[in-house]
C-alpha cells in the first residue's frame, strides 16, 4: 500500500502561482505513475497531470501550458507547478498513485485551492 500526504494549497488571486507536494510512503518502489486530480464543487473529478516511474507524462485538458508536473524520487515525491491561476482552478486537488500504467488506486486526503480576486 502507498500512503499519499499533500500540502501547498492555499487562497491565491488570478495570475498568481502555487505549488503542490505530494509525499509518498510505504511501497513506493512499484508505484507505475503519480500525479494529481481535481474537483471542482458539483463536478466530476478530473485528471490533471500524472507521471510514469520513466519519467513520461500525462496531462488532463488543455492545462499542460500552465501546470507542470514533476518528481524527486530520492524524496519519494511529487510536485504540480500552477501557473496564472484561474477562478475556474479552484478545486480540490487530490493526489494519486498507482501500481498499473496510468490507473489511480491510491488517494490522498486533497488540498484547497482556491483562486480569487
Amino acid at each position: 500500500q502507498v500512503q499519499l500526504v499533500e500540502s501547498g494549497g492555499g487562497a491565491v488571486h488570478p495570475g498568481e502561482s502555487l505549488r503542490l507536494s505530494c509525499a509518498a510512503s510505504g511501497s513506493v518502489s512499484a508505484i507505475s505513475a503519480m500525479g494529481w486530480y481535481r474537483q471542482a464543487p458539483g463536478k466530476q473529478r478530473e485528471l490533471v497531470a500524472l507521471i510514469a516511474s520513466g519519467g513520461n507524462t500525462l496531462y488532463g485538458g488543455s492545462l499542460k501550458g500552465r501546470f507542470s508536473i514533476s518528481r524527486d524520487n530520492a524524496k519519494n515525491t511529487v510536485y504540480l507547478q500552477m501557473n496564472s491561476l484561474k477562478p475556474e482552478d479552484t478545486a480540490v486537488y487530490y493526489c494519486g498513485a498507482g501500481y498499473n500504467g496510468w490507473s489511480t488506486s491510491y488517494w490522498g486526503q486533497g488540498t484547497q485551492v482556491t483562486v480569487s480576486s
